[in-house]
């Protein structure tokens, strides 16, 4: 199994190099994490003095969701290095401005067996932390050679991913097994996990470790927040926040917020779109342009940024900081069937929040606000359907403070009566540690 994996592994590699080469070319896309990924210029130089604890993320998300878990092992172990690995670069840039408490940041290898040795020689792990749902066959089988145990936390297998997994299910069963213990975000997480093969007594439910994030105002996004004011003077007037939007969603917004500043009680309204992916940046920025809206780009704000009705948010790791000034919050990756983003980070600041259909990566979580009425969520409609749909909300909100104001403190109630799962986390890695 392990060949035969590796070998179609590097079969898709090589079928990849084109789109790679590509994205390397004309979007700037890889070439920062290439080296550090083969782990021939491994950032982080072996340390025999201590024990290590390795966590891995892939990206901008799971990064953000392990920042309680981070904080609650330096706690815990002060005196183990923790290291943390992600996937993108967008991660890799998150890790290394949010997460503080790590001793080091570095690339996931590609899982060939000879990277992910160069890996794991390197950091000398006590034990590997997974987040969410990043699952290697040749990483997982290197480890158990070594006696390293596995831990799956934050747990969880999508509405789309699970049916796709049960296609596979006898090199998905293989995986499974191979990780030592699973922390699930629900018990739905949980049976999908062991219908695909984890063993049940290595699956438990330990809750969602995104409702433990902080509680808004940490003191690098607090001195973020008061530079991005004296550029753009968001506290001046009403203004939506589009955060983590994709494709098709930008144009879909601005459509909306033409329609909504029509109205004279609105005219003075203003959006700021943060895109998901840095490489959209010039993108959106063309498409702005050929609206003709009065906009500015972050990396390029002159004196006149202040008085834009439209900002182009094209920077890594201040969206957090966007949300206190927020009347209200669109999250992106919802219109389109993405699946979703993050709505607990606009939710601290106890902001309404807007989200389209799509939310399947955060099901749970959208459910319980929409139970909660902490939440507006579209219905699955057409894309002209979905800008009248999202002009009337916004609309509706700037003009009712009361019910924005509710929605908002919904929303932060949520956070705060679904906090734990971080120690519950804790615990069940201590056992793998201290056995």
């Amino acid at each position: 199994m392990p060949f035969l994996y590796s070998l179609l592994y590097t079969l898709a590699f090589l079928a990849l190099l084109p789109y790679f080469a590509y994205q390397a070319i004309f979007n700037r896309k890889y070439l920062g994490n290439l080296r550090g990924r083969l782990w021939f210029n491994p950032e982080l130089a072996r340390d025999d003095s201590k024990p290590a604890i390795w966590l891995h993320a892939v990206s901008v998300g799971e990064t953000l969701a392990a920042k309680p878990l981070i904080a609650a092992l330096r706690e815990r172990y002060p005196n183990h290095r923790l290291i943390v690995s992600t996937t993108t670069m967008t991660g890799q840039a998150v890790a290394k401005e949010r997460l503080s408490e790590a001793d080091g940041v570095c690339y996931f290898p590609f899982d060939w067996k000879f990277t992910v040795r160069r890996a794991l020689d390197a950091i000398q792990p006590q034990i590997v932390i997974l987040m969410e749902s990043e699952l290697w066959l040749n990483f997982l089988d290197e480890c158990r050679a070594r006696r390293i145990p596995t831990v799956v936390v934050n747990g969880r297998i999508s509405d789309r991913s699970f049916p796709r997994s049960q296609k596979f299910g006898f090199f998905v069963r293989r995986l499974y097994a191979l990780v030592t213990r699973f922390l699930m975000q629900s018990q739905i997480d949980a049976e999908r996990a062991m219908k695909l093969g984890a063993p049940a007594e290595r699956v438990s439910v330990s809750g969602n470790l995104k409702y433990d994030i902080g509680g808004g105002e940490s003191p690098k996004l607090a001195e973020t927040a008061l530079q991005l004011d004296a550029i753009f003077a968001l506290a001046n007037s009403p203004l939506i926040a589009a955060g983590s939007t994709s494709d098709d969603e930008e144009r879909r917004l601005l459509d909306a917020f033409g329609q909504l500043r029509k109205s004279d009680v609105c005219r003075n309204v203003r959006l700021l779109i943060a895109p998901r992916h840095p490489e959209r940046f010039s993108a959106v920025a063309e498409l702005l342009a050929v609206s003709g809206v009065n906009f500015s780009r972050r990396s390029a704000a002159t004196e006149s940024a202040r008085n834009a009705q439209v900002i182009l948010l094209d920077s890594i790791g201040e969206l957090a900081a966007i949300y206190r000034f927020a009347s209200l919050v669109f999250v992106g990756g919802s219109l389109i069937p993405v699946g979703g983003h993050n709505i607990l980070e606009p939710a601290l600041f106890a902001k309404p929040i807007i989200v389209g259909p799509f939310m399947q990566n955060f099901r749970e979580i959208t459910k319980d606000f929409l139970r909660r009425e902490a939440l507006i969520q579209l219905r699955e409609t057409t894309a002209n359907e979905q800008v009248r749909e999202l002009s009337r909300i916004f609309a509706e909100l700037l003009n009712d403070q009361n019910r924005a104001r509710q929605l908002g403190a919904n929303a932060r109630q949520a956070i705060e009566e679904n906090r734990g799962a971080t120690a519950r986390t804790i615990a069940a890695i201590a056992e793998l540690i201290e056995a």
